[in-house]
């Protein structure tokens, strides 16, 4: 009971095994190297289904620059991870919050190799707002939990991709994390750290959240500019004031007492990305690693351009039904 309550606080760490019912956990590992060439992300977590036969250990590696996806299924015996903090294994792969060693090997993918995270910058917690979830991380019945690892950090190291190197010395990478029952049924994705200004990163989600036999729009927008974090979130009291889809691109438009954020997403080309819904893993998210994200920052009282940039290689994941949560 002590770890689980220690856990609010610890975002990153393995939340345990659950007593009953469907439940998942899944840490983002996002990798581009220093020419941006080469955009992928490698996600290891672990499944528990209502039927035993579905419960299994899981990585899957998203190609962004060939748009192909590979998900590999481990048991439950090959998973360990900490309570404490960000260490895990699913079989010879280990993983933590400053490197990742990877031994893949099967019938249509390798990739081998390891990677070391330097200068992690973390999404900062209080005690009273623990991460990116702020007071909601409290709430007990949720049906997902999002945590921010890393919104941007310093690569060195080189991996075998297929028996083709690839070195990632000088890149930069992005961690989060994911558990609970279910993937949101609507939801809109969007990440980048890699903007002309030094240091400057976005993570901007927007979800159908159930609550209490409803449900209600809720979204986190983290935008890092010009040496400080600006927080636009439904528990921070932003308002959301445009949230336009189409084939070519997504828009939004949050603001608050200080400050209005504009962000533009040219989508395009997609992999597919497996997520747990229901009581199954399903692959049916489409994912891009290779988007370009435009952000505009604004000083609400004058009008003001606090920041302006283009971010691309950028992460877009759409999924559902996005009427439900468009204003």
């Amino acid at each position: 009971m002590f770890l689980k309550i220690l856990s609010i606080w610890r975002p990153e760490a393995f939340h345990g095994v659950p007593k009953d019912g469907s439940f998942f956990e899944g840490w983002f590992f996002k990798l581009v190297d220093a020419g941006r060439r080469q955009v992928l992300a490698v996600i290891p977590g672990i499944f528990f289904g209502k039927d035993p036969a579905d419960t299994h250990a899981f990585i899957q590696v998203l190609d962004g620059t060939n748009h192909v996806s590979t998900y590999l299924r481990y048991p439950v015996s090959d998973f360990r991870a900490s309570r404490k903090t960000l260490q895990l294994t699913v079989g010879p792969n280990r993983f933590g919050k400053e490197f990742m060693d990877l031994d893949i090997r099967s019938a249509d993918r390798s990739v081998r190799g390891r990677l070391e995270f330097f200068s992690l910058t973390a999404w900062r917690s209080r005690p009273w707002s623990p991460g990116v979830m702020g007071w909601y991380a409290f709430v007990p019945f949720m049906e997902c939990s999002h945590g921010v690892v890393s919104l941007d950090h310093q690569i060195h190291g080189s991996l075998s991709l297929d028996g083709r190197s690839i070195l990632f010395d000088g890149g930069r990478g992005y961690i989060e994390k994911d558990w609970g029952r279910s993937f949101p049924r609507d939801y809109v994705w969007i990440q980048s750290n890699h903007f002309e200004q030094t240091g400057a990163s976005l993570m901007a989600s927007v979800a159908r959240i159930p609550w209490l036999g409803g449900a209600f729009r809720g979204f986190i927008i983290g935008l890092r500019a010009n040496g400080r974090l600006f927080r636009f979130a439904t528990y921070t009291g932003a308002s959301m004031r445009r949230l336009h889809v189409s084939d070519k691109m997504v828009e939004i438009e949050v603001s608050d007492c200080r400050h209005r954020l504009e962000i533009r997403v040219d989508r395009t080309d997609t992999g597919i990305l497996h997520a747990p819904y229901s009581s199954a893993m399903v692959s049916r998210i489409a994912e891009s690693l290779g988007s370009r994200v435009d952000v505009r920052l604004f000083k609400k009282s004058n009008g003001e351009t606090l920041f302006h940039g283009a971010g691309e290689p950028a992460g877009m994941d759409l999924h559902g039904n996005v009427e439900t949560i468009e204003t």
